[in-house]
């Protein structure tokens, strides 16, 4: 599966911005959305199984991240609100092409990847 991510920007802070991740290619059996800030390690933000549209987020996302998919569109959606400058970082969408019931949302159960988006939050 190829994954293109869009939307990024430079946002001051307390503002928005809605992340899109084009799919195209083989199916997936779950989407998700990692960032990584400078000096620091990847760190997973929302992930979305397909298979029940469970959407699991991680404890700094939560009440500021909504992530969404349009099957439709074959597009997932990251909408980033009350954004803080620790928020700055390279934003990748990522998809799990493989079943399992025991993978979870962390960046080793995920086998391919988007180019990443930069998000700046800066005043």
């Amino acid at each position: 599966v190829q994954l293109v991510e869009s939307g990024g920007g430079l946002v001051q802070p307390g503002g928005s911005l809605r992340l899109s991740c084009a799919a195209s290619g083989q199916d997936y059996y779950a989407i998700a959305w990692f960032r990584q800030a400078p000096g620091k390690k990847r760190e997973a933000v929302s992930c979305i199984t397909v298979r029940d549209e469970s959407i699991e987020y991680s404890d700094s996302a939560k009440g500021r991240v909504t992530a969404s998919r349009d099957n439709a569109k074959n597009t997932a959606y990251l909408d980033l609100n009350s954004l803080k400058p620790e928020d700055t970082a390279v934003y990748y969408c990522a998809a799990r092409t493989y079943f399992s019931l025991l993978a979870g949302c962390v960046a080793e159960s995920f086998d391919e990847w988007g180019q990443g988006t930069l998000v700046t939050v800066s005043s």
